[in-house]
Parts: C-alpha cells; sequence; structure tokens
C-alpha cells in the first residue's frame, strides 16, 4: 500500500492540485490497440502480440456468429412468446440447488461469484498477464455467474430483455461490459487497421457484424472515430459474447420446459400469449436501492440517459447542501456535533505546546467545516442547475437523435462540460477521503501517523500498522477505499461506479466492514454516489458516449478556462476561510466546555431557557464573526448559491426570555386563544451584509452577542404573549407574510408516533425519544414519498401523492437503526423548510 502524505494542516480544497490524487498515464478506453504502433504495449509488458487475420477470416467469423445470433434470438423469442409466464413461475418454484443445476448444465464451470472479472482482478492484479488465458471467460462474460444468475429472478430479466430486444440494442453495452478485460489485456482482440465492424443500429442479418473498409464507404472512418460502431477485434468479441449467451439462455429455457419436446416448445400447438409482466426488484424491507439497480442493469435491456434521475437527485442534494448551512446558523447542538466530528476525522497537529495544538486542531476543524459546507453547496448547485440546462436540451434535440447521426453541437457541449464538471467535484470528494479515511476513529488503529522530524515541515507520512492485523473485511474495505481515493490505476481500470458498487456489496454482506465506516465516511460514499450515478447515467447514453473522449480533445482547453472563470470566487471564499484566518475566531466557535449545549428536548423551565439563549447567543457570536471575516477577505460573494441561500427571507428561530408562568396566565386571558403556532420563539436574521450587501456586522456585537447581553429581537410568530402550542413552524414565511395552507395527513399510530417526535412540542404531555429508521421510512411513505437507497448512509425520497416535485434526502443512522432525538428533531426542520410542514398537519386516521 502507498503511503499517504497530506499536510498536517490541509483542509479540503477542490481546486488545489493534489499530485498524489491525479493518477497515472493510461491507454484510452478505446484503443485496444494502439495504430500506430499495435505492439508496443505488447512487448513492453512480455506478451505475445495480438493476432492480425485477414479480412476474408474475419469476415467468415462475422458472419457465421452473426447467422448463430439472429437464429438463437429468433429461437428465444418465440419460446418466451409462449412460455415466458411458464418459465418464470417455474424458475421461482425452484430452490437454489435446482436452479444452479440446470445454469451448470447450460454453462458448465460458471464462476461462483458476482463480477468474477473483479475478483480475478483483485487476486491477480500483479500477474494478470499470467493468468488471463484461464480467467478469460470471466472477462468476456462477467454477468454470468452462480451468485447472481442462482436469484431467482435475475435469469428471467435476462430471458426477457434478450428475447424481447434485438442483438443490436445490447452491442454497445456488451462491448462496455469487457472493459475491465479488455484495459487490463485480460482479452486480447485481433487487429485489423483500416477497417470498421457494424453493429449499432443493425437490424438485418446481412448487416449485423459487417466488415467495411475505410476506402469502401467515406463514412467508415469517422463510424470508428467517433466511436459510432466498433473496431474489428472489439466487434468480433461482441459476437462471440452474444452468441454464447443466447446459445446459454435457449438451453435454460430448454431445461426449464424439459416436459415439453423441443420440436413441439414453438410450434401452434402454443399460442403467443402476452408478455408477462416482471416484478420490481425491493429489498427485505420493501424498498428501492441503488445497489439493487445496479446489480440487475447488465440483466436489463440498456437503460436510456434518465436526466429526470439526475436532476432529482442533484437537487435534492443541493437542498440538504442548503439545510445544512442553516442548520450550522441556527441549530446550536448541530454545529458543535459537527465541529467534533470533523476534528475527528482529521490527522494530527503538530506544534510547540499542547495550548497551540488544541487551539490549531480546533482552528482546522472549523475552517473544514466552513469550507466543505460552501463547496457542498455551490458544486451541487451548479450540477443541479446544469442537469435542468441539459433536460430542456433533451426536450429540443431529443426526438431527431439517431445513431448514425452526431449530436447536436450545442448539446455534446453541454455534456462534456457537465461530464467534467462532475470529475472535479469526484475529485473533491475523493481528495477528502484520503484525508480523512486513516484518522477516522473506526480505521485509524490500521495506520500509523509518523510525525516529521522538522518542525517548519507540515507533512505527515501514513503508513499501515503492520502490528494491527487486518481481517478480511477490513482487508477488502480498505482496498477498496484505497482504491477510489488514489484516484489511480486500479480506479481507471476499475471504474469508480464499479469499485463503489463493490463496496456497498461488501458494507451489505459484512456487519464488520459496516462497523468500520463513520457516519463521516458513509456520508462522503454517499456524494460519490451521487456523482457516480450522474457519471453513470452519462455512460449509457450509447453509442455518443463512446465518442466523448475524441469529442473532448479539441473542446478541453475551453472547458477547462471557462470552469476556472467560473470557479474564481469559489477560490477567495476557500482563501478566507483558511484556518489561518479562523484562528482569531476560534475560541468562538470552539464547543469544548458546554459552550452550545442545547437541551430543547426538556421542559421549558428557567435554567433550561436561560441554556438554550446563552448558546444560540454563542453561536450567533461566531456567524457575525465568521460573516465578517468572509466579507472582509471575500467582498459581498455576488452570484454564488452561498449568497443567494442566505439572501432569502428566513429567519433563525430563537428562544424568548423567560416568563414566570402566573405571567403567562395573565397574558393568555387576555388574547385570543386561536393563534398560530410557535409564539414561544421569536425570529432574527443572519447577518446583515448577507441580505443587504454592505458589511454592517461589528466585532461589538458578535462580543455582546458572546455574552448574553445583546439579542435584537425581529419578530415574534403570532400575538404577542400567546400560549406556544408547539414547535412545529421551524421555518416560518418573512415577518408580514402569511403561510400557504397545509394539508391534513390521517396517519396510523405508528406514524403520528415519528411526527410527534420529529415535530417535537415540548409543552406537551409527550416525551422526547428517539426513533427508529424503519418506522421514519414508513412514516414517510404515509405521507405521499417513495424512498430509494443511494450507497453510503444517503436515502432520496421522491414525492409521488403531493402537489410538489421537490425531493429531500436522509442519512440513514449508522451504525445503529435509530434515529436521535435531536437528529429527529432537525429532520422536522429540514421537513418545513422544504414543505412547509408542522405538527399539527399529523392526526390519527380513523381505525374503522
Amino acid at each position: 500500500m502507498n503511503p499517504l502524505q497530506p499536510r498536517a494542516n490541509h483542509q479540503f480544497n477542490p481546486f488545489e492540485p493534489h499530485p498524489e490524487l491525479d493518477g497515472v498515464e493510461v491507454p484510452d478506453p478505446g484503443d485496444w490497440v494502439s495504430n500506430s504502433d499495435p505492439f508496443g504495449m505488447f512487448a513492453a509488458r512480455g506478451m505475445a502480440p495480438p493476432k492480425i487475420p485477414p479480412p476474408s477470416e474475419v469476415r467468415r467469423e462475422a458472419k457465421d456468429r452473426s447467422t448463430n445470433i439472429f437464429a438463437y434470438h429468433e429461437k428465444l423469442q418465440s419460446i418466451l412468446e409462449r412460455h415466458e409466464a411458464t418459465i418464470q413461475k417455474r424458475w421461482e418454484k425452484k430452490t437454489r440447488t435446482q436452479r444452479l443445476g440446470i445454469l451448470l448444465q447450460a454453462w458448465p464451470g460458471m464462476p461462483l461469484t458476482h463480477r468474477p472479472d473483479f475478483a480475478a482482478f483483485r487476486k491477480h492484479a500483479a500477474n494478470l498477464n499470467k493468468v488471463a488465458i484461464q480467467h478469460r471467460s470471466s472477462f468476456i462474460w462477467p454477468i454470468i455467474n452462480q451468485e447472481d444468475l442462482g436469484d431467482p429472478k435475475t435469469l428471467t430479466l435476462l430471458l426477457n430483455s434478450r428475447g424481447r430486444n434485438p442483438p443490436h440494442l445490447f452491442a454497445a453495452s456488451d462491448g462496455e461490459g469487457m472493459h475491465l478485460g479488455r484495459v487490463t489485456m485480460a482479452i486480447v482482440p485481433i487487429f485489423l487497421n483500416e477497417y470498421v465492424m457494424t453493429l449499432n443500429g443493425m437490424t438485418r442479418q446481412e448487416d449485423y457484424g459487417r466488415l467495411i473498409a475505410w476506402d469502401e464507404n467515406e463514412d467508415a472512418f469517422d463510424w470508428m472515430h467517433n466511436r459510432k460502431q466498433f473496431i474489428p477485434g472489439e466487434g468480433l468479441l461482441i459476437l462471440e459474447f452474444q452468441e454464447r449467451l443466447l446459445e446459454f439462455l435457449v438451453d435454460c429455457c430448454k431445461n426449464i420446459l424439459h416436459d415439453i419436446p423441443l420440436d413441439r416448445m414453438t410450434s401452434n400447438e402454443f399460442v403467443i400469449q402476452p408478455e408477462p409482466p416482471l416484478k420490481e426488484s425491493l429489498d427485505a424491507a420493501g424498498f428501492s436501492t441503488l445497489g439493487i439497480m445496479a446489480t440487475e442493469a447488465p440483466y436489463r435491456p440498456p437503460a436510456k440517459l434518465d436526466l429526470r434521475k439526475i436532476e432529482s437527485l442533484l437537487s435534492a442534494r443541493t437542498v440538504r447542501a442548503e439545510d445544512h448551512i442553516w442548520s450550522l446558523r441556527e441549530d446550536p447542538s448541530y454545529f458543535a456535533e459537527t465541529i467534533l466530528d470533523m476534528k475527528e476525522h482529521l490527522l494530527g497537529i503538530h506544534s510547540t505546546t499542547k495550548l497551540q495544538r488544541d487551539d490549531l486542531a480546533w482552528a482546522r476543524a472549523i475552517s473544514s467545516v466552513l469550507v466543505e459546507s460552501f463547496f457542498q453547496l455551490e458544486t451541487f448547485a451548479e450540477l443541479r442547475n446544469q442537469a435542468t440546462h441539459l433536460r430542456g436540451l433533451s426536450r429540443k434535440y431529443g426526438p431527431g437523435l439517431s445513431p448514425e447521426k452526431d449530436l447536436p453541437e450545442e448539446y455534446l457541449a453541454a455534456l462534456l462540460r457537465f461530464r467534467h464538471y462532475l470529475n472535479q467535484v469526484t475529485k473533491g470528494v475523493l481528495s477528502q477521503l484520503k484525508l480523512s479515511v486513516a484518522a477516522s476513529p473506526p480505521l485509524r488503529s490500521f495506520f500509523v501517523q509518523n510525525v516529521p522530524i522538522s518542525t517548519k515541515s507540515s507533512m505527515i507520512r501514513v503508513m499501515p500498522n503492520s502490528a494491527m492485523k487486518r481481517d478480511k473485511a477490513a482487508t477488502q474495505l480498505i482496498w477498496l477505499l484505497q482504491t477510489l481515493w488514489e484516484d489511480g490505476h486500479d480506479l481507471f481500470l476499475c471504474r469508480m461506479t464499479a469499485v463503489i458498487d463493490e463496496l456497498d456489496r461488501l458494507l451489505k454482506a459484512e456487519p464488520r466492514a459496516l462497523e468500520l465506516v463513520s457516519p463521516y465516511i458513509a456520508m462522503l460514499i454517499s456524494e460519490l454516489s451521487i456523482t457516480g450515478e450522474c457519471l453513470r447515467q452519462l455512460e449509457i447514453f450509447q453509442p455518443w458516449a463512446n465518442g466523448f473522449e475524441g469529442a473532448l480533445v479539441d473542446r478541453e482547453a475551453g472547458i477547462k478556462k471557462e470552469f476556472a472563470e467560473h470557479t474564481k470566487v469559489w477560490a477567495q471564499i476557500y482563501d478566507a476561510f483558511k484556518e489561518q484566518n479562523i484562528i482569531a475566531i476560534q475560541q468562538l466557535g470552539d464547543p469544548s466546555g458546554g459552550k452550545f449545549q442545547y437541551p430543547v428536548g426538556k421542559r421549558r423551565n428557567k435554567a433550561n431557557i436561560e441554556t438554550l439563549r446563552r448558546s444560540e447567543a454563542n453561536l450567533d457570536a461566531f456567524w457575525n464573526a465568521a460573516d465578517d471575516i468572509l466579507y472582509r477577505k471575500a467582498g459581498s460573494i455576488n452570484g454564488t448559491a452561498y449568497k443567494q441561500v442566505l439572501s432569502l427571507p428566513r429567519y433563525l428561530q430563537r428562544t424568548p426570555e423567560w416568563v414566570e408562568p402566573a405571567a403567562k396566565k395573565e397574558e393568555k386571558s387576555n388574547h385570543n386563544h386561536h393563534q398560530q403556532n410557535n409564539g414561544s420563539y421569536e425570529y432574527v436574521s443572519p447577518s446583515s451584509w448577507l441580505l443587504q450587501g454592505t458589511g454592517t456586522t461589528s466585532s461589538a456585537r458578535a462580543e455582546a452577542l458572546a455574552s448574553g447581553a445583546g439579542k435584537t429581537k425581529v419578530k415574534r410568530r403570532g400575538m404577542p404573549g400567546s400560549e406556544p402550542t408547539s414547535e412545529n413552524d421551524i421555518a416560518p414565511p418573512p415577518p408580514g407574510s402569511l403561510a400557504d395552507p397545509q394539508p391534513t395527513f390521517k396517519v396510523d399510530a405508528r406514524a403520528l408516533k415519528v411526527f410527534r417526535n420529529v415535530f417535537f412540542d415540548p409543552a406537551a404531555n409527550t416525551s422526547a425519544g428517539e426513533v427508529a429508521w424503519r418506522d421514519f421510512l414508513h412514516a414517510m411513505d404515509s405521507t405521499g414519498f417513495t424512498a430509494q437507497k443511494l450507497y453510503g448512509s444517503v436515502w432520496h425520497f421522491q414525492p409521488t401523492r403531493l402537489d410538489v416535485e421537490r425531493s429531500i434526502q436522509f442519512h440513514e443512522p449508522h451504525p445503529r437503526g435509530k434515529i436521535p432525538f435531536l437528529v429527529a428533531r432537525r429532520h422536522g426542520r429540514r421537513l418545513s423548510r422544504a414543505y412547509g410542514w408542522h405538527g399539527a398537519m399529523f392526526v390519527l386516521k380513523d381505525s374503522n
């Protein structure tokens, strides 16, 4: 394992050069062999050169395979038209042993595990050339394995997709499925220069696998150069793949329908039936997951670019970034927990005295939180905006797209720009992952930090701890995480999406591996899952995706220049929040000593009210000082999502002064009882310069807030002195505006209990408590949301029965399946900000 060498005082910055993360030079994925030197790379690795057959031999092989492919496909289609429902029922009823018996009869020696190509690469990466022939089948047909096909549903998915759709539809995806084999040279295709093979869009047998010389057709070179069609060696491998796969599927049908003679199976004795529906794939609890979708994707028809899904994912992630920023400013306990968690995931600080180390450690943690929260919002807001623009272009150009034509320039340029931004955001997350894993509490015992001898050096060498033995789960986990953070040769070979898929499978299958992933590392994995899913969507935009690298050659410099210009203000904000600036206000944000203690779940009394107000004042003092630094160092930050979000007409919930019970009763008798909720809260604006664009924040006000002496009251919600009925409407409309009317949700007792905790009312006769995650999922489902688990800890909630389209994301509690009360209450605040929800909206439905 290569040592890590991050700077001791380093924090997240996606735009700072990271030589250790840049990877290595690797061949273009489309260049299986170089036309200028087809044998050089093989000679360099001590391998035999590829075969160079004459064109006549290639044509003969392609024709024979194409003939067999169409014959097998016709047979499979005819069988399914008459017997697919019977096949599905029989297959589902069989035991796993019986299913494996049928599979092995049709494919002897079938590999045992999911992604056998990935397993072979991990095991033999150092000498893959020597064992390539042994594992050739695994690299060509990675979808053929006992673990996946032994499942009750996977084979029926594969039968349906291949039998109900023409072979050409799968040509590009079948070629992509061999990516690991071809880039590792475990698969060595034949070499034939100045020819192209047609597969994409070829519906006739005589055109499928047709070999065309460049000088025979004026478009032939362009077809290959832009990856619309295939180089001959690649095309033959795809034909080999499809021929053997379709033969296998026909044999499986014969074995499942063993009681029907072969000559009668497709005769008119059996009438053609309607295509039976396929059941939706859900996890054990009945929810859709990104992991299940990724596992099933190779067995379904190639997916189409789903820009609506991309926009939904990025929009919800942007909202989560916005909520994170508001929670850091509004909730003292959330702020303190975030700073403490960040401090636990930073490598050591080395200074002359313990006091200096503590001050630097807190300053660095605060700085990292400020920088990370800003970049999360800016990057995902930018990606969301680009995805929205792409959806518009898709509606404009989509109907006229054809595999034989180039993409319109406007559409292609927008896709390449989006892809570049995705890659840059992903590199930033990978950088943060690298800097956090070795410091993460569950994993830090597997590493040793070597303190630099020179006090002038800030570099720390992080090495594996040889004294700490790794079990199988820890070894696999660290290998996968390292493959991601190194962003080098192994990641290029395996592809990030495949590594994240394997990481998700490991965390599901190995409880020990899950224990080693802290909530913060799970969050970073979730970030990669979102950008990775977006990149995966671009990869399936075939055949045009095959040509993205070539199209980028003439456009890359312009895209990079535009990116640098667009993110110039981001770099200014990063500089403003550097720890050398934050050290001046470090004491205001240091959460030690109970400075941000926040007993919000306790019944109100004078002592608790004073504690709440003091913590809120301490938090306001910090943010006034931090905003003052940001304004002095970076100016008004106009044009950023950060400025836009904090300039919205939103107000921070704050606790008013304690009023003795006798005074409350007297006030209550003098006022109407039917008032809005939350008369017990006042609302204050964020720092005024963010709203007005002028630097009006003063250090005097910050000091006053820190001492608890001065709070500016903007407005109390409801009539003065109104008795509080709940703590529900967390994010009210601006003072003087009217709240939108909200529906009433009639829910069962299980969901109602969840919402009473999420929208906790300290004045009611209820007690604060934690919420089971499965109960939270049930409650969200009962109000009209569908939930899908992404990777890491994030769940994506999409409204389906509401009059809004806005999605929202929440983190599943880790490692326990219970949401702590304070976190549940924050979920309530987020639901209020997003949808205007409050506790009074939820009532128990009639049991009758």
